[in-house]
């Protein structure tokens, strides 16, 4: 009967270890489920933001082409003003000048606006530096 417990005893033991060394491989595979998961997620979000910039650059460049086309529109109509001006009696020269000084005006108009808003650019975070300043002079000790 000794043998008999004993061997229940050895049993239970052997139970208690292969447990403990299922628990250990249980955390061990938890840990790398959990780092897999990880990559895999950001794996998934790098193929997706590819996926967005790819279709960015596309629209991005639609709208370039749009844009030089509009350009070439603008150029046309501005040469059938021209034109216009001629089938209205104007000489040639006279009309594509007056297309030309139109188009000047408006430019320096553009400059000038331009320039009084680039002027009211600070070109410095103001508040951003109070700030930091402030917040440098409440953490440095008072003795310094």
């Amino acid at each position: 009967m000794t043998s008999t417990n004993d061997d229940t005893r050895n049993d239970d033991t052997r139970n208690d270890d292969t447990l403990e060394r299922t628990l250990g491989q249980l955390v061990a595979d938890a840990t790398n489920d959990i780092s897999s998961i990880i990559r895999s997620e950001i794996a998934l979000a790098k193929a997706e933001m590819s996926a967005d910039a790819k279709r960015a650059g596309i629209g991005a460049g639609m709208f370039a082409t749009a844009g030089l086309f509009a350009f070439f529109a603008l150029i046309l109509l501005l040469i059938s003003a021209a034109y216009g001006l001629v089938a209205a009696g104007l000489a040639p020269w006279l009309a594509f000048l007056i297309v030309a000084g139109t188009l000047l005006l408006i430019g320096a108009i553009l400059v000038f606006a331009g320039k009084h808003s680039l002027d009211n650019v600070q070109g410095k975070p103001e508040r951003a530096i109070k700030s930091t300043q402030d917040t440098i002079a409440a953490v440095r000790p008072s003795g310094n």
